[in-house]
């Protein structure tokens, strides 16, 4: 909203006192109040901010600033908030306070009056929203790497049921050797596997508790942080640097990071089935569920789902591109500028969780034209690497069955027809070494079939491979 677009304050209207409000004797101007203002955004961490004020209660009370009962009250004021915010988190989404931090001492007054003033002793909003983030991204990565997972077993369902089905297989988009739709699949699967584990990675970097950090220079009171840290169920302990804990956001950076590379994944994914199902190749059909038409064109059925996957991938990566910027001139310890973190951090891991669960819901209604496929691997000479391999195994070095294969594609070309067709003269002039039936050996069934490496696409090797995930991924 510009400043010319908002509505101006009813005459006489008060503005909600702020936690820093005691330096200042003048009231801020509307316009800059909306400006600096994070509640519309920071409400997503209404549940980690109730979590995280629990935990600090407790460890006042432990460093006898607070009595038993106070924290008990506080507590239970604290829980019972969690549990009607969990509910419906509106409140939270449409106050005027200054920020979640802001909002929850307001409900808390409301709840336990000035003992609410009591809970932010020795504590700072930049160790608690530090806090916050950490106990915020925690939960997303556990959600990141089920939809993960969930995406993982669609794609190899998929890879199972196309196992042994041949479809050409490109480099620099050109037709080069035949494979299996099923190693087509396992190749994302691949990817996607790779992402699961940036995701656990980046929780396992993030798990130290910077609560108990103060605004820069630690607390004054006699917070025992590792206590502290147990009750968050922070494995790695308390932060060991207060500058470096209330201004580290490499968490968040990581985060994107990883959901990045999984929009690339399936930024790819999305371009070469939008290819495969395009009339011009015709090897895959989407249902209607995942498709949408044209408003002037009835023929029209359009991959919208996938092109608007590979469009978010570009959301994403500015997220991270943006993050990154804001951190990289950042002195210590924290500056405002970090108030920008969490708008890019929370759509990131939107975008990216709808994503993965749109490519589940694609997968799932997708479908290859088996005959269609098969029909096209055998056409186009890509078999050719094969035939030089059999002269190979006759004694002929690499490079020199390598151009006369050429040629004989030249011939083949030129004769309108595959290589295992070649009339018997040209046979016997270019491949003087084989006198085998070339049509089944460079079957496309054959040249699948000869590719039995690890990692290979013969039949028998993707069968394998889907055991092997079966075996990783979560049911």
């Amino acid at each position: 909203m510009s400043r010319n677009d908002r509505k101006p304050e009813a005459e006489g209207a008060q503005q909600p006192a702020r936690l820093w409000s005691g330096r200042f004797a003048g009231t801020q101007d509307p316009f800059f109040v909306e400006f600096q203002s994070s509640a519309r955004f920071d409400w997503r961490l209404i549940l980690e901010d109730l979590e995280g004020s629990v935990a600090w209660a407790k460890a006042l009370g432990r460093a006898g600033v607070l009595t038993t009962a106070e924290v008990g009250k506080l507590t239970e004021a604290l829980e019972a908030l969690s549990r009607e915010l969990g509910e419906d988190a509106t409140p939270a989404a449409e106050t005027d306070e200054e920020d979640v931090h802001s909002f929850v001492e307001a409900r808390l007054r409301e709840r336990v009056g000035d003992l609410a003033r009591k809970l932010h002793t020795g504590r700072s909003r930049n160790d608690q929203v530090a806090t916050d983030l950490k106990l915020y991204v925690r939960t997303e990565l556990a959600h990141l790497r089920h939809e993960c997972e969930h995406l993982m077993q669609a794609l190899l369902d998929l890879a199972e049921r196309y196992a042994e089905a041949p479809i050409p297989g490109y480099t620099h988009l050109q037709r080069a050797q035949p494979i299996t739709i099923g190693h087509h699949v396992l190749a994302y699967v691949e990817m996607i596997g790779r992402d699961f584990t940036r995701f656990v990675d980046a929780e396992q970097r993030l798990d130290t508790c910077p609560l108990g950090s103060g605004a820069l220079a630690g607390t004054a009171f006699a917070i025992d942080r590792e206590q502290l840290a147990r009750d968050l169920d922070f494995a790695g302990g308390p932060t060991r640097n207060s500058l470096d804990a209330v201004s580290d956001r490499d968490h968040v950076c990581e985060t994107a990071f990883a959901c990045s590379m999984v929009l690339t994944h399936l930024s790819r994914l999305a371009e070469d089935w939008i290819f495969f199902a395009s009339s011009e190749a015709r090897f895959l059909q989407l249902t209607d569920a995942v498709c949408t038409g044209s408003s002037l064109m009835p023929q029209k059925k359009n991959p919208d789902g996938l092109e608007l996957i590979r469009g978010k991938a570009g959301r994403v990566h500015g997220h991270l591109l943006g993050l990154l910027t804001t951190l990289k001139s950042q002195p210590l310890a924290y500056n405002k500028d970090l108030q920008e973190d969490k708008e890019a951090l929370i759509d990131a891991v939107d975008t990216t969780l709808a994503c993965l669960q749109v490519m589940h819901l694609i997968v799932r209604n997708a479908s290859f034209d088996t005959e269609r496929c098969a029909q096209e691997a055998g056409r186009g000479y890509l078999n050719a690497t094969d035939l030089a391999d059999l002269l190979v195994r006759k004694g002929v070095p690499f490079r020199t069955a390598h151009e006369r294969v050429g040629a004989a594609v030249r011939a083949a070309m030129e004769l309108g027809v595959e290589l295992e067709q070649l009339p018997s003269d040209k046979r016997r002039e270019l491949l003087p070494e084989l006198d085998e039936d070339l049509a089944r050996s460079l079957s496309v069934a054959a040249v699948l079939a000869r590719r039995d490496v690890i990692g290979g696409t013969a039949p028998k090797r993707v069968r394998q491979e889907i055991q092997r995930w079966r075996k990783r991924v979560q049911p």
